[in-house]
């Protein structure tokens, strides 16, 4: 029998979630309300899994599982919580956390995640044979998103921060790369040191050499005195290495010298600085096509990829874009002395119909335009500027614009959970119960014509499930619909 311990205040939702997911007699699940009783639990009980949440009445996550960790490292923890910002993450995943899910909880996730908790539990407990003989990886400038590629990040980030190797950041312009970086210097050992970032596809290839590794006097016309270059400035520190797919070859050998011996030669120079740099690189370029072109040499793309880490365009983080309209409304309202604090649904429609060729960078180039043109409290479709291109599978909201199951026609269950499987991404199974809770709340609240707690009704579900559900999905309902909620 696997043996779960909750620590959670939430007396009735969760603890009924988990227990649905893992029932009785083949699990036994203990619930504790604060971080005292969960720590006493822990001693008491011995549990194989724990499911912490990240803030309690008497003490943080983070507190709780330092007392836990002290207890009984082995264990695997598994993070539940509403944040979601990556800060709470990406400090939790550094601290050697198992897992983080957000809630409300996904049942499909929160079973994959406790089960490769027991399984890594099992083994960790279970003795191990030798063989006898030896056989032969919020605030401006924050990351947000709860869709399944952004916790990765968050993960991803957690892992690596405190590991002193180089990462390659992967993905198109305009995802966020440099913030990834810039999250990955806060979190890491480096955090007191500088961090410097560098564009190399808009410095000019004569001026590059010099930018990185510095000259001497005389080292090319008009050198008329010695330059210090960024490696040797930020000694101890940590550069990123922006769009790094565009940089000369000749150049790049230089850089793998360095990530190789940790030395360089200024430009001019034969003098040799030793340094101490963390090197992160990124790029939207596929560099191990552009190695197989000879425009990127094998040998500094296998250096700079010990730990990749990708970020995926918006068209494909789904319910997060809602999210991040939100947050910049809200930033770009006080930056620019708007009062606007809502969207409204036909503007939000138009908005998920968007490809987003530019990503989150060309979300906030909009909404800036938007809030420019806008006047009063909501953002009509009539502020927004043009939009060209529509994503292929663009977020549903329940306004009846795109059709009941917001994607402009009938959904193919079938073809979808087969487009699913064949992906491979390892999340068909929760990609699925989206997909159909979308359809469902869509159906079912365009029955009861907006009304929340009638739809519950139909569903078979609680109006509170109903809303934490709709709002992890990104739907929404008209301000019209919505006052028929008479409770």
């Amino acid at each position: 029998m696997a043996r779960i311990l909750l620590i959670d205040d939430d007396s009735t939702l969760v603890p009924e979630q988990v227990r649905l997911a893992f029932p009785a007699p083949q699990h036994q699940v203990r619930v504790a309300a604060t971080g005292a009783a969960g720590i006493q639990a822990m001693t008491r009980e011995a549990p194989d899994v724990i499911l912490l949440d990240l803030y309690l009445p008497d003490m943080t996550g983070l507190e709780v599982y330092g007392e836990l960790r002290a207890i009984n490292a082995r264990v695997p923890v598994v993070f539940v919580t509403l944040a979601k910002a990556a800060e709470a993450a990406i400090e939790a995943m550094k601290l050697g956390a198992f897992d983080y899910l957000f809630k409300p909880l996904d049942i499909a996730q929160l079973r994959r995640a406790v089960g490769e908790a027991l399984e890594v539990a099992r083994r960790m407990l279970s003795p191990v044979t030798l063989a006898e003989a030896p056989a032969d990886a919020g605030p401006d400038g924050a990351l947000f998103g709860a869709c399944p590629a952004m916790l990765e990040t968050y993960k991803a980030i957690g892992r690596v921060a405190a590991q002193d190797v180089t990462v390659l950041i992967t993905g198109e312009s305009g995802t966020g790369k440099e913030l990834v970086a810039r999250a990955i210097y806060q979190h890491s050992a480096r955090a007191n040191a500088p961090f410097l970032a560098l564009n190399c596809a808009a410095i000019p290839e004569t001026l590059l050499e010099s930018e990185l590794f510095g000259h001497e006097k005389g080292a090319f016309t008009g050198a008329d005195r010695r330059r210090i270059g960024k490696f040797e400035q930020c000694r101890g520190g940590t550069i990123l290495l922006d769009e790094v797919g565009d940089m000369p070859l000749v150049l790049q050998a230089k850089i793998l010298r360095l990530l190789q011996d940790q030395c360089f030669e200024r430009l001019g120079g034969n003098e040799l600085i030793q340094t101490d740099v963390r090197l992160i690189a990124s790029t939207h370029r596929d560099l191990k096509a552009r190695a197989a072109e000879e425009k990127f040499r094998p040998d500094l793309y296998y250096r700079l990829s010990v730990f990749s880490i990708h970020l995926p365009p918006l068209r494909e983080r789904g319910d997060d874009l809602s999210m991040l309209v939100s947050h910049y409304l809200r930033r770009f309202s006080a930056e620019l002395g708007r009062e606007v604090r809502h969207i409204a649904p036909d503007a939000m429609a138009q908005l998920c119909e968007h490809a987003w060729p530019g990503n989150v960078r060309e979300l906030q180039s909009v909404l800036k335009q938007a809030l420019l043109h806008a006047s009063g409290s909501v953002l009509l479709p009539a502020f927004l500027p043009a939009l060209e291109g529509r994503a292929s599978n663009p977020v549903a909201t329940t306004n009846g614009s795109n059709g009941s199951n917001g994607h402009g026609g009938a959904f193919d269950l079938e073809a979808f959970i087969r487009q699913q499987v064949a992906l491979g991404t390892g999340d068909a199974y929760a990609e699925t119960y989206r997909r159909v809770d979308r359809v469902l709340f869509s159906a079912a609240l365009e029955l009861t014509q907006g009304n929340l707690r009638d739809a519950a009704g139909v569903l078979g579900i609680s109006r509170q499930t109903m809303r934490l559900r709709m709002r992890a999905l990104g739907l929404q309902v008209t301000h019209a619909l919505e006052a028929n909620d008479d409770g």
